[in-house]
């Protein structure tokens, strides 16, 4: 299993990752009432390295995105069928690594009852704060 950075071509499989999951799962017409679209994540991988792909035996099983300019790691999911193989893990540490390179502290929103929560947590994510609506806010401080 490779991580790389994302390219436009990985964007149809960003979407169905991201449409797949159990937790927190959205549709293609949520994402897109919300902005996300296949043309703003690939005007995004185009404007910065902001999003890397896990690729096992060709095929991407998942994926990760930041906001290169507030600092906020954006998304992070796998397909269901590839979890607990440490391919999370791994996405988010590529995240990370981008994120701390320009900022002394990232953070990401997250549902404050959710697997995702206990995953960043374990991770080292922490300063919990109530956000919107039921999501906490986590941060994590350049090593």
């Amino acid at each position: 299993m490779q991580i790389r950075p994302a390219t436009p071509a990985d964007v149809p499989a960003i979407f169905h990752i991201r449409t797949s999951v159990t937790e927190n799962q959205l549709t293609t017409a949520e994402l897109a009432e919300m902005g996300i679209t296949p043309a703003s994540i690939t005007a995004m991988i185009l404007a910065s390295p902001c999003a890397w792909v896990a690729d096992k035996d060709g095929q991407v099983v998942g994926f990760s995105m930041i906001d290169p300019d507030t600092g906020s790691l954006f998304a992070a999911f796998v397909l269901p069928v590839h979890e607990g193989q440490g391919i999370g893990r791994k996405l988010v540490k590529a995240a990370e690594d981008a994120l701390f390179a320009n900022h002394p502290v990232a953070w990401l929103e997250t549902g404050k009852a959710t697997r995702a929560a206990g995953f960043y947590r374990h991770l080292g994510w922490s300063n919990e704060r109530q956000a919107d609506a039921g999501d906490i806010r986590l941060e994590k401080r350049r090593p």
